[in-house]
């Protein structure tokens, strides 16, 4: 008796643990970046028809407080909040990371988690690397600032301009550097997209990178509306679970880093490399 008092005492004081769910096939995390104004007049009633997950990156680079044709309002972001989506950090200044730069990282990000207060939101623990440009000397302050999940592009296995990419593997992946299984472009076909959407199966986790539908001030990563809505359909009747960044703790830990973020990078290059051969 009094060995299972024990135990009952250190469960207890240890708090409550939590099982991580399965990874599903089909498991898709959908994200769109830069604040763009189809995010709210498009692509929000489209997600919501289809109850799908997502997470909104938020910049307020480029000439987003005084061109409101193209990127939303604070009110529009506090929206889809209050719609059950997930708000994400892109730095104030749409300012990718370097090792030269990662002093600024802090104010950068701080001056979104202020806004953020300022609305409604709660401060964001989800990164999306502007231009998808990364340093792995920022890891530490993504950390410290309280960031879970960092996403990255399809780069450095890929070209960016390609917009190809590689599925998420939690374990071999670093947490502060998911890649982009797919990074939309004006031109892609459902082709292209299912590439990036098939690759979730066998416990990997494809990771959707979107811009504007449309993109009028970015037309080099525009998704057209109709094929935008081809590609959520196709979702919704395969029956793909989609979902926001921060909602990846249900199945996989954060904590959970590999020894060298290269490493898997690297395989893939060479997987690559094999291929072309």
């Amino acid at each position: 008796m009094k060995r299972w008092s024990a135990i009952l005492l250190i469960l207890c004081l240890a708090g409550p643990v939590f099982a991580l769910e399965p990874i599903p096939d089909r498991l898709v995390v959908l994200t769109f970046d830069d604040s763009v104004k189809s995010h709210f007049t498009v692509v929000r009633p489209i997600l919501m028809d289809y109850e799908f997950g997502a997470t909104f990156f938020i910049t307020e680079g480029f000439d987003f407080k005084t061109n409101k044709g193209d990127y939303m309002t604070w009110e529009q972001i506090a929206q889809l909040h209050q719609d059950g989506f997930e708000i994400g950090n892109h730095t104030r200044d749409h300012q990718g990371i370097s090792k030269q730069n990662v002093s600024e990282v802090e104010e950068q990000l701080e001056a979104i988690n202020r806004q953020c207060a300022a609305h409604g939101i709660p401060r964001t623990t989800s990164f999306a690397y502007p231009g998808n440009q990364f340093h792995p000397s920022g890891f530490a302050e993504l950390s410290r600032l309280g960031i879970t999940f960092a996403r990255r592009g399809g780069a450095p296995e890929y070209d960016y301009k390609e917009g190809k990419g590689f599925a998420y593997e939690p374990g071999r992946d670093h947490p502060l550097l998911l890649p982009s299984a797919g990074d939309a472009r004006p031109d892609w076909t459902m082709a292209d997209f299912l590439r990036a959407a098939h690759q979730a199966k066998e416990e990997r986790i494809a990771i959707l990178q979107f811009h504007g539908v449309p993109d009028n001030a970015h037309p080099w990563v525009h998704t057209p509306e109709d094929q935008f809505r081809a590609f959520m359909k196709y979702l919704s009747l395969n029956e793909y679970q989609v979902i926001a960044l921060r909602d990846l703790t249900r199945y996989v830990d954060p904590m959970q880093v590999p020894e060298s973020y290269e490493t898997i990078i690297n395989a893939r290059k060479q997987s690559l490399t094999r291929g072309a051969e």
